[in-house]
């Protein structure tokens, strides 16, 4: 049976402001929090509440034979907190529905799988505790940051416990096969891939609204009807994309929101169900090994990494700042760590590219790819001054860390003695009580004895006094 396993991604870029070179060492503050606080109001008024409406009305019509995926970066946490509490009240209302699955992925929606295993695994752990705590339960599907993968990826999703990971379905990695399987990484066969289907995800998220694309206008039936019509062996329909698709790239005036309600109600018509990833990882077997030597990822028609670091200034820029990624692990401060996140988020790369794409790139405040680079790189010397001045940089790393950890074992051992004190003095309390308590219980034993010892000697002399007189 037909199973379409829907996916959306919420993401928040964190907007950089203006940063001149003569800011550096004065000024530690890079963000624009206008702009932050426009782009995602915005956006939520526009796209995120009511595709979010569309889908819980969904839910509630169809009840448990529609179900739909979120991955949500912390960055994108953190600003909907700040800025669109509304939306998280939206995502709570859906989880609480029991038909939505919530995934794991870098906190920072960075490259850090391409750069540093450890930072990568911190990454996802930061973002999947996040999840957790909002949502009560544990991710167990991976999805990197547009959909980032490789062989030596997935054996590090594997290695951290995730029985599944999603990815694209990219042609010249599939050649004759086809995405709607399930595959399994070659490096870790336990780990189960989910391919995207490109042509149905880019229907909806990219040309729905286009009305020179020659299946323009593209109705919920006709859509449905395409994937009926594919192979009966073909049982797996992975349709992945933004969830700002639904009311920022195709506008709500496009009747986006209509055309995606009406698709469970065509869907049920073929007999083809909803399911989630982890149901998909968890019901259906793999049907080979998936070879993914060279990294790829659902952006551009090279479906590679090219757009983040196919430039010297992108790979300058990317080799700077991941050249610091061990010493901000161990060092661990909290304000250089949320630093740390927003510089890592994949855009502030992307906006260096020099690569034409069919996709439109707004850069902002940027006025060419030169300018962002510029921009980031003040930033990020700041950045590193700071992180130098927390731990001077003639320590090299191993010596940082084994600095840290006598460090951190010290304060450990102080802990413990502060634990062993505490101890000793709640004994010494409980000591003393018992004493006081011994005390009072002899006095008034001493107390009870001198009076029946008086008593005692009244009678004695009672009896001893002679008898009066007739």
């Amino acid at each position: 049976m037909k199973t379409i396993c829907l996916y959306f991604e919420i993401h928040q870029i964190i907007h950089l402001k203006r940063y001149r070179f003569f800011d550096i060492g004065t000024d530690h503050y890079y963000y624009d929090d206008y702009e932050n606080e426009r782009s995602i109001n915005y956006i939520a008024e526009h796209s995120y509440l009511p595709a979010l409406d569309t889908l819980l009305q969904m839910i509630k019509e169809n009840g448990d034979y529609f179900k739909v995926a979120f991955s949500i970066s912390g960055v994108g946490m953190e600003q909907l907190e700040v800025h669109a509490p509304q939306v998280l009240d939206k995502l709570q209302q859906l989880n609480n529905t029991g038909c939505v699955e919530f995934l794991a992925e870098p906190y920072s929606h960075g490259l850090s799988s391409l750069a540093n295993a450890e930072s990568f695994a911190a990454d996802v752990k930061k973002q999947s505790d996040k999840m957790t705590e909002y949502f009560g339960r544990r991710p167990t599907v991976l999805r990197n940051s547009s959909l980032i993968y490789s062989d030596d990826i997935g054996l590090q999703a594997a290695q951290m416990g995730f029985q599944g990971m999603l990815t694209e379905g990219a042609k010249h990695v599939l050649g004759w096969k086809s995405p709607h399987y399930v595959y399994s990484c070659s490096e870790a066969p336990n780990l189960k891939l989910l391919l995207r289907d490109v042509k149905l995800s880019d229907d909806i998220s990219l040309r729905f609204n286009n009305h020179e694309w020659n299946e323009f206008p593209l109705f919920a039936d006709k859509y449905v009807d395409e994937i009926a019509a594919l192979p009966k062996e073909e049982e797996v329909i992975n349709i992945f994309m933004e969830l700002s698709a639904l009311g920022i790239a195709q506008p709500l005036s496009s009747n986006i929101l209509d055309f995606l309600h009406a698709i469970p109600a065509c869907a049920k018509q073929r007999g083809i169900t909803f399911s989630t990833p982890s149901e998909i990882c968890e019901n259906r077997k793999s049907v080979a090994l998936l070879d993914v030597p060279d990294t790829l990822s659902w952006v551009d028609e090279e479906r590679d990494i090219s757009c983040w670091l196919g430039n010297p200034m992108q790979r300058e820029a990317f080799d700077k700042l991941y050249s610091i990624a061990d010493r901000v692990r161990i060092a661990n401060d909290p304000r250089i760590n949320q630093d740390w996140d927003y510089l890592q988020a994949s855009n502030n790369f992307r906006f260096m590219t020099t690569k034409p794409s069919n996709v439109a790139l707004d850069r902002g405040i940027y006025s060419s790819p030169f300018d962002a680079f510029t921009n980031y790189m003040n930033i990020l010397g700041d950045f590193m001054n700071r992180v130098n001045d927390l731990y001077p940089d003639d320590i090299d790393n191993d010596e940082l860390n084994s600095l840290l950890t006598t460090i951190k074992n010290q304060g450990d051992d102080l802990q413990m003695k502060e634990k062993e004190i505490e101890r000793l003095q709640t004994k010494i309390s409980k000591l003393q009580e018992e004493e006081e308590s011994l005390r009072a219980t002899i006095a008034k034993q001493k107390t009870k004895a001198a009076g029946t010892r008086t008593t005692a000697k009244l009678r004695t002399a009672k009896k001893a006094e002679p008898k009066g007189k007739a």
